[in-house]
């Protein structure tokens, strides 16, 4: 079980309260094309959280591709304007005694969102799962906008530059 998170190219808030409800189904269903599942996927204006399950043959890299390719398409070509997805991504492992825990917390991104900012929620996330800092992981690039970090990944987490 992964728990997906990537964002709008830039931060900016391209997911609109006129398309989220669709662009998250589709993403759905392009998780479902490729059988893997989709327990959950909901956002705010500039970034997607998800928990799917994927198969032990497929990469988290390979699924995030996939997806963020076909719902950038899907979205631009709905909304005839421009659509695209930062080029990073962050996933955490989640045990099924956690599921429910991360379901609720992905459900309730609106309501989390009013008190902190998305880089507050990296930033908490990293430090929940102890994944290891170092001062480039949030020197002053991190805290500019549209800009990548590097991180010192761990075996089932990761952070890939650009998010």
């Amino acid at each position: 079980m992964v728990h997906l998170i990537f964002s709008t190219k830039g931060r900016q808030p391209l997911i609109r309260p006129g398309i989220r409800d669709d662009l998250f189904a589709y993403m759905g269903g392009v998780i479902r094309e490729i059988k893997a599942a989709a327990l959950i996927i909901n956002g705010t204006a500039d970034h997607v959280h998800m928990l799917i399950r994927i198969r032990p043959a497929q990469s988290v890299a390979e699924v995030t591709r996939i997806v963020k390719a076909n719902s950038s398409r899907w979205a631009h070509d709905k909304l005839k304007a421009y659509f695209a997805w930062q080029t990073g991504y962050a996933f955490f492992s989640v045990s099924e005694s956690n599921v429910a825990a991360v379901s609720k917390y992905i459900a309730n991104q609106e309501e989390h969102h009013r008190k902190h900012t998305f880089q507050e929620e990296l930033v908490a996330f990293l430090k929940k799962t102890g994944l290891r800092m170092t001062s480039g992981t949030f020197g002053s690039s991190f805290f500019r906008p549209y800009r990548g970090f590097p991180l010192c990944p761990q075996e089932t987490h990761g952070l890939r530059r650009g998010l």
